[in-house]
């Protein structure tokens, strides 16, 4: 058979069998009224969930889409985590009402208002979730975001470090990644578009744990569901991994 054959038919079944295992999402909206916004979530609570308590929780993770894109629209990475014991929950950070971000000029200014509104988001999803999951581990969050979502994630822990002790980011391009060492970072970055200026940290700013990971041939707009069932094999067994035991792939 042809290696590529073979792989992508490999990538199928794996994502096949993650998706069988894992629980349909449960829709949920997170209510702001201090700011007016009601925030769409899709809630995907894992098998184990009946033996996550405070005195032993499971894992947690808030997921941000790309902007445009459907918060929905990440359940080949939402499933297999939760189907591992992670609470997932996917946020629609940007609401159809919100101004549009312009495509010219200071692109970081422009959409420095988006990415606050976003942090502010996760900030308010981990108070109030917290409250209603109190079986998981929110002192040691999980933040993913594509793109979009990657950029207000890395915003929300630079103003806030404690928000999260992992973030994982699928070619976010725009905000840079924080530099923290106690920070344990994952970004996977496509193949058809470099990050800004100052985005990634250099080598020697990268601390044990932190990870940039090129995939070659991976094009941005692909990492979501409706991507090439190889690349998003490659995602979650990258993300999995990290997740599993906090190292770099060789």
């Amino acid at each position: 058979m042809d290696p590529r054959r073979l792989i992508a038919l490999t990538a199928s079944i794996v994502l096949a069998a993650a998706a069988s295992a894992a629980s349909p999402p449960r829709a949920q909206v997170l209510v702001d009224d201090t700011h007016h916004r009601r925030t769409p979530l899709a809630i995907y609570t894992p098998s184990t969930h009946a033996h996550c308590t405070p005195q032993v929780p499971c894992p947690v993770a808030l997921l941000s889409p790309g902007y445009g894109v459907e918060h929905t629209a990440y359940g080949f990475i939402a499933g297999p985590l939760a189907d591992a014991g992670f609470l997932v929950i996917a946020l629609q950070p940007v609401l159809p009402d919100d101004p549009r971000p312009g495509n010219s000029g200071n692109l970081f200014a422009d959409r420095l208002p988006m990415w606050q509104r976003g942090a502010d988001t996760l900030r308010l999803a981990r108070e109030r979730l917290a409250r209603q999951f109190p079986g998981y581990d929110w002192a040691h969050l999980v933040l993913i975001g594509h793109s979009n979502g990657g950029d207000l994630s890395a915003l929300a822990l630079q103003q806030t470090p404690g928000l999260a002790t992992t973030l994982i980011t699928l070619d976010n391009r725009r905000h840079p990644l924080p530099r923290s060492p106690a920070l344990k970072l994952l970004s996977l970055r496509g193949s058809d578009f470099a990050a800004d200026p100052g985005v990634l940290p250099t080598p020697e700013q990268l601390a044990p744990g932190q990870c940039i990971v090129p995939i070659a041939d991976a094009r941005h707009d692909d990492m979501l569901d409706a991507g090439p069932d190889w690349l998003r094999a490659r995602i979650v067994t990258l993300v999995r991994r990290f997740l599993a035991d906090g190292r770099c792939p060789e």
